[in-house]
């Protein structure tokens, strides 16, 4: 397992950017602290929080990332206004404990799309049309970033640039086009993103 990287220094004036894996960063040019995570929830929601809990919280988490489309016609960049588990049986949880665990997220871009985050890389029409009934898009970090950021009780938000339609091929689609995901996203990010400079 690859260790999480941390580059720069965290402050609590300035934000923190957060990314899965080094492809998709390969364009930033800042002097913001960037931290890569590793894909999957688990390597995103233990490297946002050992961060966090080193101190100082920094003044705003900006995920950045790839996702694939679940609908038609869904590609560029979007913001992120809920964040849900796609992997987790809530309601056979609830039904065992009375208790909800792992419930959507609404983030502070609340009218942005919907982002299924799970374990799983979704490469099948099958899993992308059962996916598409509740949400946008899909990732493999978005909710485990979005829960580590809020139990700090710092901001977050997420930008994800499609990369695939989740469908068949999505891996080579991917591969082909994280490089030019990664340059749109450090645009983004340059335009958006205070103190980026």
């Amino acid at each position: 397992m690859l260790p999480m990287q941390l580059t720069g220094q965290i402050s609590s004036d300035r934000p923190l950017l957060v990314l899965a894996v080094k492809e998709e960063a390969q364009f930033l040019d800042t002097s913001l602290p960037v931290l890569l995570t590793g894909m999957g929830k688990v390597n995103a929601a233990t490297a946002l929080a050992a961060a966090l809990a080193r101190g100082p919280l920094p003044s705003l988490v900006v995920n950045l990332g790839t996702a694939g489309a679940l609908r038609p016609g869904w590609t560029g960049t979007h913001l992120v206004g809920t964040v849900m588990q796609h992997d987790l049986d809530s309601a056979v949880l609830q039904s065992l404990t009375g208790d909800v665990y792992g419930a959507p997220l609404t983030l502070a871009d609340a009218e942005g799309a919907t982002l299924a985050t799970g374990d799983s890389f979704i490469a099948d029409e099958a899993g992308r049309a059962r996916l598409a009934e509740h949400a946008h898009l899909v990732d493999m970090e978005g909710y485990a970033l979005a829960t580590a950021a809020h139990q700090a009780g710092v901001p977050l938000r997420v930008v994800k640039h499609v990369s695939d339609d989740a469908g068949e091929g999505a891996a080579k689609s991917w591969r082909e086009s994280v490089a030019d995901c990664a340059r749109v996203l450090a645009g983004w990010a340059a335009q958006n993103v205070p103190y980026y400079a």
